[in-house]
């Protein structure tokens, strides 16, 4: 079991490449601890094969799943954060971003694809959040911003997968001024009647949350996701109260009307199918 490698709090995965999930022949599941193997994991769409948990995955993974045959386009892919404010905390921005790189072989934590959707296309930007922590900085708020500029040039929908712990500390107002940014940009594809999807995974918090990830036509999740503002720990320290069952899942926030449904990984190539087919081709009015 080569892939395994004792970090600061227990064993995670070590993997250098732009898929979450690790290679190797065991992945232990978060939810239930049930032992499945990479190779059943991959065919299961990174799937539990016994509990049927969404094991988190990056955006080479959803580029394969959604678009034919697994095939794309990738745009913007040279973009990359730099410490233009020489930020440290623990240790230097700058030092954060090389170690980064070379553990992810990414460039920062969003990429954007384009393809097609089963022969419809689709402009797609996807998080990763094992890129620090999926969090959104100066980079990620442009190429999301290109991605969209992107489905206006092109009259192409634009799906957007959501997988961040929030706003990027170490570019301070030059991340936080992404949810303003995105969110403006946004405007524009919906004034030109252009569909926009937003799909929440597991996690998708902070500025993220409150910015471009609940602004979509249809905004939905996958299962079990945690979707929130601030996390659980917080509020219930903020409010000094006990927390609902279930609080900040995909399936408390769509009983309360935050979201339009939830979708199984395995339908979701079909369901962002049957989107497209939907706003091409709306039903009249009665």
């Amino acid at each position: 079991m080569g892939w395994f490698k004792r970090l600061r709090e227990g064993i995670q995965t070590n993997t250098k490449n732009k898929k979450e999930v690790p290679d190797g022949v065991w992945h232990k599941c978060k939810s239930c601890k049930h032992a499945n193997t990479i190779k059943e994991i991959k065919e299961n769409n990174y799937k539990c094969v016994k509990c049927n948990y969404h094991i988190r995955i990056g955006s080479e993974d959803y580029f394969e799943l959604i678009f034919d045959n697994g095939k794309y386009t990738e745009l913007y892919k040279d973009l990359a954060s730099k410490d233009f404010l020489e930020f440290t905390d623990l240790k230097p921005y700058n030092e954060r971003l090389v170690s980064a790189k070379e553990k992810t072989d990414l460039v920062d934590a969003l990429a954007v694809a384009e393809g097609k959707v089963n022969k419809k296309p689709l402009v797609i930007a996807a998080m990763d959040f094992s890129f620090i922590g999926g969090s959104m900085g100066s980079v990620v708020g442009e190429k999301i911003t290109l991605a969209i500029e992107r489905s206006l040039e092109t009259q192409t929908p634009f799906l957007m997968i959501s997988k961040s712990g929030g706003a990027r500390m170490m570019e301070s107002a030059f991340s936080l001024m992404q949810m303003a940014k995105t969110s403006a940009t946004l405007t524009r594809l919906a004034k030109a009647g252009i569909p926009y999807f937003s799909l929440l995974t597991d996690p998708t918090t902070g500025g993220v949350t409150a910015s471009f990830a609940m602004l979509g036509d249809i905004n939905f999740a996958e299962p079990e996701a945690l979707i929130a503002f601030a996390g659980p720990r917080v509020i219930k320290e903020t409010i000094k109260k006990d927390l609902p069952e279930g609080f900040q899942t995909s399936e408390f926030l769509l009983e309360h009307g935050f979201l339009d449904f939830i979708v199984d990984r395995k339908d979701l190539k079909n369901t962002i199918s049957d989107l497209l087919d939907y706003f091409s081709n709306p039903p009249a009015a009665e």
